[in-house]
């Protein structure tokens, strides 16, 4: 019996290995991801990491669920890039309304090209100290996903949408302070 079951080992060791495809690698993300966020299937295609600083790189399939969160809190999703002049020039509108209200969720959303990353959007944002969460957006056809986002938006950024459970807002403009904490007061009325 032994020498059979022996036998059926090493057989099934050969068959196996001729039906074998391609391994896939398992690849751990470098960074722990909230709880938050894994259960809202908001995970990233991939992270880049420079000196502790950690951007997550998201599809349009994956970002889709930063633009409808049901959990009682305001949302302020700003489209911006390093090399847009009025959308940095807006950011510490943005880092304010974080600091000021901790119950606004603000997410700025890079639409810096990936070889930009490294470069200029992590240095970027050690430089400017920025708190408030910073993903990539990395979807090629940008044809597909503009219209998802308001069937009227052109394209162009500096863009945000605010939005509380259904209620929602779309600008297509820079915004000082005032202005944006203004839209966040209206949208929690």
């Amino acid at each position: 019996m032994a020498k059979f079951f022996l036998i059926f080992l090493i057989l099934s060791g050969f068959i196996s290995c001729g039906e074998q495809t391609e391994a896939v690698e398992e690849v751990e993300l470098p960074m722990a991801l909230p709880e938050e966020v894994v259960e809202q299937n908001e995970i990233p295609k991939e992270t880049i990491t420079v000196d502790d600083v950690t951007v997550p790189i998201y599809d349009f399939e994956n970002f889709k669920p930063f633009l409808d969160r049901q959990d009682d809190k305001i949302h302020v999703i700003n489209f911006w890039a390093t090399w847009c002049k009025p959308c940095v020039a807006e950011l510490p509108a943005f880092e304010e309304l974080g600091e000021k209200y901790p119950d606004v969720e603000v997410t700025l959303v890079s639409l810096d090209f990936l070889k930009a990353i490294e470069s200029s959007l992590i240095p970027f944002i050690i430089k400017n100290n920025l708190q408030a969460e910073v993903i990539v957006l990395n979807e090629p056809d940008a044809n597909a996903w503009i219209p998802q986002i308001d069937e009227n938006w052109s394209g162009a950024i500096p863009a945000t949408i605010i939005y509380k459970n259904g209620k929602s807002q779309f600008y297509e403009q820079s915004f000082s302070y005032e202005e944006l904490e203004n839209e966040v007061k209206r949208m929690d009325n």
